[in-house]
């Protein structure tokens, strides 16, 4: 099967894009950040300190987390429930980097992902998709942009959704996000060695699509060709 890995940090575009490129390529998108926002929901809901390893795990054996595919969309459920935009906040794009620097946590999900890009060819998006979690990747791309852009580009999403958010706190809880991401001791983010940067600050949806599709294209060669109608 093949495994096309999205990495990045958040507001870059990578549920997007990779949404985009599974379309494209006829692939199954999951989206590995929405397993990690479905479990800070919980722990949220519980009124758990996301950053208090045993607690957090405590509670792991009582999570039913499942995806499902409906033309084409994953939706992850919680315990029966689609959690849908429930995940999207700010407050829960902190609680899942809380919750995913937590070991158990991130055993907890690892097989879950491997399962499914056992059966499927998948484009599959996260913070560490290329270096630990796919590191045989047959694509490997980090997608990045400026910190101002990519707020920009949240910002405007929540809004979209009637979230009452401003431009200062997205960038702010960005940035937040950006350190623990990038400082935690596990599974770090960080570009995999043999990754592609590809930096899409000032670029339109359909720039950054066809960048990455140039790099897919060269990298599988005649193994997959995407569908361009």
């Amino acid at each position: 099967m093949i495994k096309i890995a999205l990495d990045g940090p958040g507001g870059a575009g990578k549920s997007s894009l990779a949404k985009a490129l599974a379309k494209a390529y006829q692939f199954v998108y999951v989206d590995t950040g929405a397993l990690y926002r479905t479990v800070g929901l919980y722990v949220r809901r519980r009124e758990t300190d996301p950053h208090d390893e045993d607690a957090v795990a405590a509670l792991l054996p009582d999570i039913t987390l499942t995806m499902d595919f409906v033309a084409g969309e994953q939706h992850i459920y919680l315990c029966g429930e689609d959690v849908g935009d429930q995940i999207r906040t700010p407050e829960m794009s902190l609680y899942a980097s809380a919750v995913s620097a937590l070991p158990p946590v991130r055993q907890f999900l690892l097989q879950t992902q491997r399962r499914i890009a056992q059966r499927h060819h998948v484009v599959m998006d996260g913070r560490d998709i290329g270096t630990v979690i796919f590191p045989d990747a047959d694509v490997k791309i980090f997608l990045t942009a400026r910190p101002e852009d990519r707020a920009q580009r949240r910002y405007l999403e929540l809004r979209a959704k009637g979230m009452d958010v401003s431009y200062e706190q997205v960038l702010s809880e960005m940035l937040l996000r950006d350190r623990n991401d990038s400082g935690r001791s596990i599974a770090p983010l960080k570009p995999a060695p043999d990754a592609v940067i590809l930096d899409n600050t000032g670029f339109e949806p359909a720039e950054t699509f066809a960048a990455a599709c140039a790099i897919i294209d060269q990298k599988l060669g005649k193994h997959y060709v995407r569908q361009t109608r």
